[in-house]
């Protein structure tokens, strides 16, 4: 079943594309999404719960999330939370959670790059401990090199760790 790369989690998507939204969604909160970026999202939900004069103590009942965990999500320490609690809250507010999803080739281009620049990253620490420091043009074409071989090898060598 195709379905389109950018969906909103609401009561018309099929069963299982609500566990892989809810899945992908609660990693990226959980575990990818760095500071910055979670006190950027609670910022804009605390925004909104302003703009629409509503007390934390209204978005825990419309969301039936207890205030202090409103007020700690709201407060910026959304890495802590519960997806369905952060859900709760961002529908209490009219805000939509979307689930954008990345072309597979370039999902694919970024995590070669990623590790091709792990790998270059290893050759030069390697090489400073024997007290031969890489250049960065030569670093540069290490990544290069690393990245095509890993483009036009096996797509498992793309995801092993």
């Amino acid at each position: 079943m195709d379905t389109d790369p950018s969906f909103v989690l609401n009561s018309n998507i099929v069963y299982h594309e609500i566990l892989f939204a809810i899945a992908s969604v609660s990693y990226m909160i959980r575990k990818r999404m760095d500071q910055p970026t979670a006190l950027i999202f609670a910022e804009r939900l605390n925004r909104r719960r302003k703009s629409l004069g509503m007390s934390h103590s209204v978005v825990a009942a419309r969301s039936g999330v207890s205030e202090p965990s409103v007020k700690r999500i709201l407060g910026g320490r959304i890495s802590e939370a519960s997806f369905a609690n952060v859900v709760a809250i961002a529908e209490a507010l009219g805000v939509s959670l979307g689930v954008q999803e990345v072309e597979s080739e370039e999902w694919c281009r970024q995590q070669a790059r990623r590790k091709a620049e792990h790998v270059a990253r290893l050759v030069q620490g390697t090489s400073a401990l024997e007290g031969q420091a890489v250049d960065p043009m030569v670093y540069d074409q290490l990544v290069d090199r690393s990245y095509h071989q890993l483009m036009a090898g096996s797509r498992r060598r793309l995801w092993s760790t």
